[in-house]
């Protein structure tokens, strides 16, 4: 059994932002509905041996969602696959990488501790194409793609699901 988990914000205001990144890589690759589940905090859909879920709680506490369905489910940290943006990586660019992550990312720092583990895998996608550094990293990740950014975008969550599905051996 493997967990997929999208991060992002729920709700209509943070639809399209750049920190939704991991809900729309999510939404792309499922092909069955979500369910909201209350207990676990999440949206969640099982698909064979995949169970993917997009945690209703926020970014800086996805870990209580992400938790609570492994632990239902009797998932291990290294049968867990995290998909969130990454101001490290330039818009268009993504890494893959087991306990490895951003410099400073609340929400996967909350999985961490809830975890009790950081030997999870990380879809690190790139979302960073400030000109002007002196944005804060924390309001510019709310702020949605620019339609100039959209089709990169679009681009990049292509090839991270074509990856995912051969690292998950999903059949579709």
């Amino acid at each position: 059994m493997r967990l997929v988990v999208g991060l992002g914000n729920p709700g209509e205001k943070y639809l399209m932002t750049r920190h939704n990144v991991g809900y729309m890589v999510v939404d792309k690759m499922v092909g069955g509905e979500f369910k909201r589940e209350e207990k676990m905090k999440a949206m969640v859909c099982r698909e064979n041996e995949v169970i993917w879920i997009k945690p209703e709680t926020y970014m800086n506490r996805s870990g209580e969602s992400v938790q609570r369905v492994a632990s239902f489910y009797k998932v291990e940290s290294e049968d867990i696959y995290v998909i969130h943006d990454d101001l490290d990586i330039r818009l268009g660019e993504y890494k893959i990488q087991k306990g490895r992550g951003p410099k400073d990312h609340n929400g996967l720092n909350n999985i961490t501790l809830m975890l009790g583990s950081d030997e999870y895998w990380r879809v690190r996608v790139g979302v960073d194409n400030r000109e002007d550094r002196r944005i804060i990293g924390e309001e510019y990740v709310l702020n949605r793609f620019m339609k100039n950014e959209i089709v990169i975008i679009e681009e990049v969550i292509g090839k991270v699901t074509n990856e995912l599905v051969e690292r998950l051996e999903i059949t579709r």
